[in-house]
């Protein structure tokens, strides 16, 4: 579930970027219009919740580090003897 948001909000990330090209070129010199300023907001507003989500999954344990080609630390099989 928390993968499908973060995925979610990479996809909303790209889509604010491209519509940011889009009002960069098309309002090209023009003073009064702010849509570019808006989708900087947006797009601001989506990489902090981008980077809550992910914090939260860290913290609470959903989202870790365990690799498919990490089979993580071997137990030891030297006893320490005295």
């Amino acid at each position: 579930m928390l993968k499908t948001v973060i995925i979610l909000l990479m996809i909303a990330l790209v889509a604010s970027l491209a519509s940011g090209l889009v009002f960069l070129m098309s309002d090209q010199g023009s003073t009064d219009k702010r849509r570019l300023f808006t989708t900087l907001g947006v797009r601001l507003g989506l990489g902090v919740c981008l980077l809550a989500v992910i914090l939260y999954g860290v913290v609470t344990g959903e989202l870790g580090h365990q690799n498919p080609w990490d089979a993580g630390p071997t137990p030891s099989t030297e006893i320490a003897e005295e």
